[in-house]
């Protein structure tokens, strides 16, 4: 009996673990984050609904882009990068980017082509969830050279996520979608998936200036505010005509890329003098 009620010392009960508090700073960009991934979901839901809430899923998935490309500044200027936002944002951009436009783009033309359609879904969901894995590979390399962070390898996930919806702004812009064009839906998502996969390097811009030249202020306003008002105002044309430039100007990013590439690889290595002399002596 006397192991089924020990002696009660006041001191003997385990202490509870405390945790650090979390700062405020370094909430806000997964809060961001978690709208985005609301957004996405939101999309699902209005493409649910039908055809004539087609145009609010598009505008869901643009905001969860917007968004997406604010948290991961936010953190950086709050100073508030972790490892668990960067995991948080790859879960949330799978299913805004993978899995929503997958399913709008089946419910709005690829089931008329059944299991085929179906198949196409699935493999561009598939495909967003390779590229941000290999994503996640990349940002960890410490061999990396500093100047190709300024380029992604494949289409990013938000990127190809809009381009993937281009039949659905033209369909949106009132043009008639002739019989079988679901075919030609079906090759266009799988060319954006390949995108997404591939080796291809596409131009990122991350390493710009984060000053801008004073004369250049004004100008930039009024060119910024003009982009934003078209895109309130005209959304499905600037969508389908920043998929097209956006498109076109890849093989400009390689060219940039290989040219950058065949540079760095004629650079001369360092002199021995100089190595020498960086060295300590004993």
């Amino acid at each position: 009996m006397t192991d089924l009620f020990p002696p009660f010392q006041p001191g003997d009960e385990p202490r509870r673990r405390r945790f650090k508090p979390v700062p405020i700073r370094v909430l806000l960009p997964n809060l961001v984050t978690l709208l985005s991934l609301c957004a996405g979901l939101t999309a699902m839901r209005l493409a649910i609904e039908g055809d004539d809430k087609l145009d609010k899923a598009v505008y869901a998935i643009l905001i969860a882009a917007v968004l997406d490309g604010l948290d991961g500044r936010l953190a950086r200027l709050l100073k508030g990068t972790s490892r668990f936002g960067a995991e948080l944002d790859s879960l949330a951009d799978f299913v805004s980017f993978g899995v929503a436009p997958a399913f709008i783009l089946y419910t709005y033309g690829l089931k008329d082509i059944a299991s085929f359609g179906w198949v196409v879904a699935l493999l561009f969901a598939m495909a967003c969830a390779l590229r941000l894995a290999r994503f996640n590979v990349m940002i960890d390399d410490p061999n990396r050279p500093e100047w190709k962070k300024n380029f992604f390898v494949g289409i990013p996930a938000p990127a190809g996520a809009l381009a993937a919806l281009l039949p659905v702004y033209l369909h949106l812009l009132g043009l008639a979608r002739p019989p079988g064009f679901a075919f030609v839906e079906a090759c266009y998502a799988l060319f954006v998936a390949l995108m997404m996969v591939s080796q291809i390097p596409t131009y990122a811009g991350k390493t710009l200036g984060a000053r801008v030249p004073r004369e250049w202020v004004v100008p930039m306003l009024l060119v910024l505010a003009l982009f934003i008002f078209m895109i309130v105002v005209h959304t499905f044309i600037m969508l389908t005509v920043l998929t097209i430039v956006y498109l076109a100007l890849i093989p400009l990013g390689v060219s940039r890329y290989r040219a950058r590439e065949r540079a760095d690889r004629h650079l001369p290595p360092p002199a021995p003098a100089e190595s020498a002399a960086a060295e300590p002596s004993l």
